[in-house]
């Protein structure tokens, strides 16, 4: 009986710590993360801003686990229906954690696949992901800003692939990407010489949906946007998405037999029961 009287003082400092460990440890818990800040700033909007400042928001492993990690707690919230993902005012993201990547082997790269977790949460995240892009966005950060479905920047913003400056390529599909958006002729002539590019050029070009004249602008915009994204039925959405992205992955035929067949499956849906025949019957 002593035993027990002499622990529990030992008890009641330890219970309050292994209280705060299981909240650090909940999934709910958005402030544990060290490299990003995670937030809900409007209804069905999920925002993430990267936040290692004084990196100018270098992408490194650590932030990217981190990164993924709020990417799937947002697609898996049925509350949320589309995602902002921003940086700084100076900076998007500057590219890549070059104290990470300045000793690697070609060995200790490839048997790793170095760099394949910058894309492996994006590439299947089914709600839509807003890039809003402020300051510098090069290297892999401009890498990062293609893998987003909308890209919206400010005038002054700086996009760039300047790799070949350092001695490689694109490795996050910057090359590929670019491309797509820009087309062969541009995107040799901008990945050869590492020139950059401005947001003002990055919307003219087809690289971002839309520019804007200040960075408060161009967050709002996005989260305006998505928020919009986010009032429409769901299930509409994801399959919208599914459509457009599958445009870039196979043939013009190919693509459209594959939209109309995701068409014709939304006629099983609630939501377009509900939302579609009303309003056209409205109007």
């Amino acid at each position: 009986m002593a035993l027990v009287y002499a622990l529990r003082p030992m008890a009641y400092r330890v219970l309050p710590l292994l209280s705060q460990r299981c909240r650090f440890f909940s999934a709910s818990s958005r402030l544990s993360y060290e490299n990003i800040l995670t937030s809900s700033p409007k209804p069905g909007v999920g925002l993430i801003t990267l936040n290692r400042p004084r990196a100018w928001n270098a992408l490194s492993s650590a932030l990217f686990a981190e990164l993924n990690n709020a990417l799937r707690e947002f697609d898996q919230d049925k509350n949320t229906g589309a995602i902002v993902l921003t940086g700084s005012d100076k900076a998007f993201a500057a590219g890549a954690d070059i104290r990470e990547m300045k000793d690697i082997t070609f060995s200790e790269a490839y048997s790793t696949n170095f760099i394949s977790s910058w894309s492996s949460t994006i590439s299947i995240l089914r709600t839509p992901l807003i890039a809003a892009v402020n300051g510098v966005a090069l290297g892999g950060g401009c890498e990062l800003a293609l893998m987003a479905d909308i890209i919206y920047c400010s005038s002054a913003a700086t996009f760039g692939q300047p790799e070949i400056k350092l001695g490689i390529i694109p490795g996050a599909g910057g090359s590929q990407r670019l491309t797509r958006a820009i087309g062969k002729s541009k995107a040799m002539e901008l990945i050869l010489t590492g020139e950059n590019f401005s947001g003002t050029e990055a919307a003219e070009w087809g690289v971002a949906a839309r520019s804007f004249s200040s960075s408060e602008e161009c967050l709002e915009g996005a989260l305006k946007t998505a928020e919009k994204i986010a009032s429409f039925s769901r299930v509409a959405v994801v399959a919208a998405k599914e459509t457009v992205n599958k445009s870039q992955e196979v043939g013009l035929r190919d693509g459209v037999e594959y939209e109309r067949k995701v068409f014709h499956s939304l006629f099983g849906s609630k939501d377009q029961k509900i939302g579609t025949f009303p309003s056209f019957s409205n109007q």
